[in-house]
């Protein structure tokens, strides 16, 4: 081989091995586990948010990574089985957005990381054990509705003064539901209001929910914050606008879909932050060395358009101080 060949197959071989390199490095499987029936449409506001995340930190969805979802639809016994359905393909991670699925990657053996997306207290609900060093492999976003479901009073007292019964629709099945609306009960005795816990799972009929509802001379309807349910936004507001209901919930999804007020932090942009945790972790970060963030914002909503609907008059200083206005 005289060395003009040798040069042109030692340039060659350096030219194509980057990319042969690069061809092999197959995208990191990343598992994800909810609690509600399916993945909204490609189109919706929350699959946007959440594909953005990963997009903000130079994630590309097919070269990157690859998503593998399993949905319980409110059935919360299967979601051992999905992690360990999870597990079985090598996922880098999973994601999950109900206690019972945290836990459920939690006791996979070997550890998986686990990032929370929008967690109702996790160190309340004893997932980890604190939010600046969780452990537990553990790490992700939480929101602050331990906070604000009682918050929410004094908007109801605001807007409906002469409320005394106020119906709270919570999930039994997640561990953080049955502590806040012990807590929104303690709160709504110095209000003067009384509290009707009416526990809702998400595979229950909503219609003959409400139908016994309205027997219950309901002044306000309170959603306290969990996944399963807020799958159903679009079906619970219409329901309660039907029944002339006024509904209160520390998510701006459902406020957005037809209810009253909403007083929280933006899911979307908390979804968002998702992405900032898988990037993390792909490199290599320990998921427990990830401070747990809370949200730094929270807003107050108030469709107006639903108000006009059932009739109530929002007062003009509590307009002055929403966030944003649906009209």
């Amino acid at each position: 081989m005289d060395r003009r060949e040798f040069i042109r197959l030692v340039g060659g071989a350096a030219a194509i091995g980057p990319q042969a390199a690069w061809a092999q490095k197959a995208p990191a499987v990343i598992g994800f586990l909810g609690s509600q029936a399916a993945a909204p449409p490609p189109m919706d506001p929350q699959t946007v948010a959440f594909n953005q995340g990963f997009l903000d930190h130079g994630l590309i969805q097919g070269r990157d990574f690859t998503l593998e979802q399993r949905f319980t639809a409110g059935d919360d016994g299967r979601f051992p089985e999905f992690a360990r359905d999870l597990a079985q393909l090598n996922v880098r991670m999973i994601l999950a957005n109900t206690p019972a699925g945290v836990r459920a990657v939690q006791h996979l053996d070997p550890h998986m990381p686990v990032v929370m997306v929008i967690m109702n207290d996790p160190v309340g609900a004893g997932l980890v054990a604190s939010l600046a060093r969780s452990g537990n492999h553990t790490t992700g976003t939480a929101n602050l509705n331990e906070d604000v479901t009682p918050k929410l009073l004094e908007f109801l007292r605001e807007i409906v003064p002469n409320a005394r019964v106020l119906g709270v629709l919570f999930n039994p099945l997640n561990p953080t539901n049955p502590v806040m609306l012990e807590n929104l009960r303690g709160k709504a005795v110095s209000f003067g209001v009384k509290v009707l816990p009416i526990a809702f799972k998400p595979r229950d009929d909503l219609d003959a929910l409400f139908a016994e509802l309205g027997a219950q001379r309901l002044d306000a309807l309170q959603i306290i914050g969990d996944p399963g349910i807020g799958d159903l936004k679009h079906r619970i507001t219409a329901l309660a606008s039907a029944h002339r209901l006024p509904l209160f919930s520390s998510s701006d999804l459902i406020v957005e879909a037809g209810g009253l007020v909403s007083y929280g932090a933006s899911v979307n942009k908390s979804l968002r932050r998702t992405g900032y945790y898988v990037k993390r972790i792909l490199d290599g970060a320990n998921p427990a060395d990830l401070p747990i963030e809370q949200p730094t914002g929270l807003e107050l909503i108030i469709n107006l358009k639903t108000a006009k609907k059932l009739g109530i008059e929002i007062p003009a200083t509590l307009l002055a101080r929403a966030d944003r206005v649906i009209e």
